[in-house]
């Protein structure tokens, strides 16, 4: 096979955004690609229909407009005048906070923001400021994003006495998520022990008319932005749950959403060959045979892209996990997504990836330009730059070189356009695989089969500790179990109780603890 002949034949380059696609190191035959082009033809369609305004959840009726918040002009009119009117808003806020024109009661300017979500509103965030926050942003961010109170306790420490100069961002769509809900309360009373006013710091994020729209209006915090029916978690950095907190970072809001709109535009395009997104989505259905047989391993040679695989994790996996395809048939389909970055990978698991098990394919990101300006020769005629772009090259032809294969996105720098663009290529290639395997990427029945198994928890809970505060004699799991109407659940019993003695919540275990069955529970 002539390696350069076929490099040329397979790589894509995008003129304005300076993005090259590379799948030439992808096995596939020819004939392969040809085969597909049918398929490709209803995606394309059914992607057209989706930005048309179809009804793309039917779980929840509700259209799928993400694209629309980068490129308001083909949005309907109404969902048009939301996004200016929102993007606007966050532009006038942000400004005012950074003149010191709105400011807590109890300093002169915000210093930090606390952002406060789970999912789509944390990870997109995250990956986000790690990406593009400049060494000394106008504020410094932190993050809750799970109910881990420990986790809660170290950022809230780190705080202390900021606090009072801490902007929160608490984000849901609902306003009943209970992790973010869990965390609001949390800083609520982090604040309130220091005889601060929450309001006066609280920003929401959330849908018109849900519970965190009413207790904002009922308690007056300081703003509030939108969070669109129509766009779902995963991919609503482009909407206030990203953009608000980027430009409070100093990031222009306004070039990620061009870059995005950028690659949109590319990825409208219905010849395969010149659209990314399709070239991407060709390559992930050929390496796991329209099964999602192998893992994609994401390497990002460049730390500021390290969150990247983080993000993609949820894009990619919550849209593509599906245990049935749109017929109603049994498929088990989804798409394994991890990553660190590259050169760390090359001392952690590129060991595995070079002759331990073939079950991935590789995506390595390159970022061209090193960093602003000359470097300094670590040897004679490289710099660590050069190192970091060898070990990139070098692992390129050593897994292929191993019969493993591999795609390389390259970008010219980490910047607002280029993170754009690489959030909006891979929506779009999540898309088109979808259609490829015929699934639903945007509604998600798995999430909220565990949401209500986590609630169902927590209600014998509350079951299990009546009966042991109406019990006068030590129970034990047995009988415990079924004076609680859960004699099915005694492990489920047992390992409720165990959390609560651990955490002082007035639960005694007694016995010896290797023998869950024999112990007795007390409550005091």
């Amino acid at each position: 096979m002539n390696l350069w002949q076929r490099y040329q034949d397979w790589l894509y380059y995008h003129q304005g955004l300076d993005l090259y696609l590379d799948i030439s190191r992808m096995r596939f035959e020819t004939s392969l690609f040809e085969s597909l082009k049918p398929q490709f033809t209803q995606a394309f369609q059914e992607m057209e229909a989706l930005e048309q305004g179809i009804i793309a959840n039917a779980d929840e009726n509700r259209m799928v407009g993400h694209y629309w918040l980068r490129n308001p002009e083909i949005a309907p009119p109404e969902q048009k005048k939301e996004i200016i009117d929102n993007l606007e808003g966050i532009e006038a806020f942000v400004q005012k906070v950074h003149q010191g024109t709105i400011k807590p009661p109890e300093a002169d300017k915000f210093t930090d923001i606390l952002s406060v979500g789970i999912g789509g509103s944390a990870l997109g965030p995250e990956f986000v400021a790690e990406a593009l926050s400049p060494d000394f942003p106008p504020l410094n961010i932190h993050f809750i994003d799970n109910t881990d109170p420990a986790g809660i306790d170290r950022v809230l420490n780190r705080l202390k006495d900021r606090l009072k100069s801490t902007l929160v961002i608490v984000t849901s769509k609902s306003g009943g998520t209970p992790e973010t809900r869990n965390g609001m309360l949390e800083v609520k009373w982090a604040y309130e022990q220091q005889g601060l006013k929450f309001p006066a710091h609280a920003v929401a994020i959330t849908m018109i008319g849900s519970k965190m729209d009413e207790l904002e209006r009922m308690e007056g915090w300081l703003a509030e932005f939108p969070m669109f029916d129509w766009v779902g978690g995963r991919t609503s950095e482009m909407s206030a749950v990203g953009l608000l907190s980027a430009a409070l970072l100093g990031i222009n809001i306004r070039e990620l959403l061009d870059g995005a709109k950028e690659m949109d535009i590319a990825t409208r395009v219905t010849e395969v060959k010149n659209n990314p997104a399709a070239l991407l989505a060709f390559a992930w259905y050929y390496s796991g045979d329209g099964q999602g047989k192998k893992d994609m391993v994401i390497l990002p040679y460049k730390d500021s892209l390290l969150l990247f695989s983080r993000y993609l994790q949820q894009l990619v996996m919550e849209s593509l996990g599906k245990e049935q395809d749109r017929d109603g048939n049994i498929v088990h389909q989804g798409l394994a997504v991890y990553g660190n970055k590259g050169s760390t990978d090359q001392h952690a698991y590129v060991q595995q990836l070079r002759e331990g098990i073939p079950n991935f394919f590789a995506t390595f990101i390159e970022v061209l330009e090193d960093r602003p300006g000359k470097s300094l020769e670590v040897e004679p005629e490289a710099t660590s730059g050069d190192f970091l772009s060898g070990f990139l090259l070098g692992t390129r032809l050593a897994l292929y070189d191993n019969h493993r294969d591999s795609i390389t996105i390259t970008i010219p720098q980490v910047n607002p356009r280029t993170v754009g663009a690489l959030i909006a290529l891979y929506e779009r290639a999540v898309g088109l695989y979808a259609s490829l395997v015929n699934i639903n990427a945007y509604h998600q029945p798995g999430v909220e089969a565990g949401k209500k198994a986590a609630a169902s928890i927590l209600d014998l809970q509350r079951d299990v500790l009546g009966v042991l505060k109406a019990s006068s004699t030590p129970l034990n799991i047995t009988d415990l179990s079924a004076k609680a109407g859960a004699s099915e659940q005694c492990e489920t019993v047992y390992q409720i109780v165990r959390h609560l003695a651990a955490n002082q919540r007035g639960v005694t275990l007694t016995g010896d603890r290797a023998k869950p069955a024999n112990l007795t529970i007390s409550y005091h």
